[in-house]
């Protein structure tokens, strides 16, 4: 059985029957869980193993556990520290800097494949201009190459602990003040400006063999006036062509308000697999979900089922001798030395 187009939400911390029949659905290719699907490690393991169990290949199941604002799982697991602090690090200590990236980028992994999910949405790959506060500290810097050298890193770890990568927000949701949870943004620069700077750390990881990309719900109207996830041009001119990436693209949520430009759901979803997306994301909302996967109960993409392959976990430690692990050491010292870093200093 193919894995379908659509990533949806869960309920809580077990399926019911309905999720079982719903996650059979031809259209489903996945689940993205939420803090509202974690109670303790124990827990989840039983339910990435629940959800695995339903379909071969497996269903893919993913979160969001950059660190900082944005980390799902908690208790149980390694707080996180968020991106902005390696390249704090970075501007004294650029090979310590690197070197912790790689090391909490395996961590990060390492815990998730412990519990058999199968990635994380991160990197984070755009730049902090000040601007934005939604991205803010998920940024690792303002520059493009200090953002790249450390995003290289992560990604590093988190292919040693057996876990893909997913850069995002395609070409970049640094430089606009609005939240695309809340409100549409737009972003007015050029093409020319965005190639220059904001594309760069995009360019450099898929060179890398980037598995995944998530593009921005922003308009960037002096280029093209649909939204990026909505956008051919985006998507298949400038991703696809130009920059010559052969991985999974993940729609960002379309049910965030941002992507109401797209239209009704079934039209959203649409829209978004024409412009170039493998995998439509819906959350928080069962009734689209519902209307978005018999809208596509007949879709067909063998290309885009073989490139979602690649993003299932492979391997990975035991979490019970995760602790015994020296890389699991060399990771805690180097958040500890994050977080002195971050201390507010006293002037006695």
């Amino acid at each position: 059985m193919s894995l379908g187009p659509v990533m949806l939400d869960l309920g809580g911390v077990e399926l019911d029957a309905e999720e079982r029949e719903i996650l059979r659905h031809p259209a489903v290719g996945g689940v993205i869980l939420f803090t509202r699907n974690f109670e303790h490690p124990e827990q989840v393991a039983a339910l990435t193993t629940a959800i695995h169990d339903l379909r071969d290949p497996h269903l893919l199941v993913a979160l969001d556990q950059e660190g900082g604002r944005v980390q799902r799982f908690r208790e149980g697991f390694t707080r996180l520290p968020p991106a902005r602090h390696f390249g704090e690090l970075s501007r004294e200590h650029p090979v310590s800097a690197r070197r912790a990236a790689h090391s909490v980028g395996w961590l990060m992994a390492a815990e998730l494949r412990s519990v058999g999910m199968d990635f994380s949405f991160a990197p984070v790959l755009d730049l902090d201009r000040g601007v934005s506060q939604v991205i803010g500290d998920r940024a690792f810097a303002a520059g493009a190459d200090r953002v790249t050298e450390l995003a290289l890193a992560w990604r590093e770890g988190m292919h040693e602990a057996g876990m893909a990568a997913v850069g995002k927000h395609f070409p970049g949701h640094g430089g606009v003040a609005a939240d695309s949870h809340t409100e549409l943004p737009v972003d007015d620069r050029s093409f020319d400006d965005l190639e220059t700077e904001d594309l760069i750390p995009f360019e450099r990881l898929i060179r890398r063999g980037l598995e995944a990309v998530m593009p921005a719900h922003v308009v960037y109207p002096q280029v093209d006036p649909n939204p990026t996830g909505f956008s051919a041009f985006w998507l298949r001119r400038v991703l696809r062509e130009k920059l010559g990436f052969q991985g999974v693209i993940f729609s960002d949520d379309l049910d965030m308000a941002a992507a109401a430009a797209g239209g009704g759901y079934a039209e959203r979803a649409r829209s978004a697999l024409d412009a170039g997306c493998d995998v439509l994301l819906v959350c928080n909302n069962r009734p689209a979900a519902l209307d978005i996967i018999e809208s596509l109960r007949g879709h067909d993409d063998p290309t885009a089922h073989l490139r979602c392959l690649r993003m299932h976990g492979r391997g990975g430690l035991e979490r019970a001798r995760l602790h015994l692990e020296p890389r699991w050491q060399q990771a805690l010292h180097a958040i500890g030395e994050l977080e002195a870093l971050d201390a507010p200093s006293l002037d006695l």
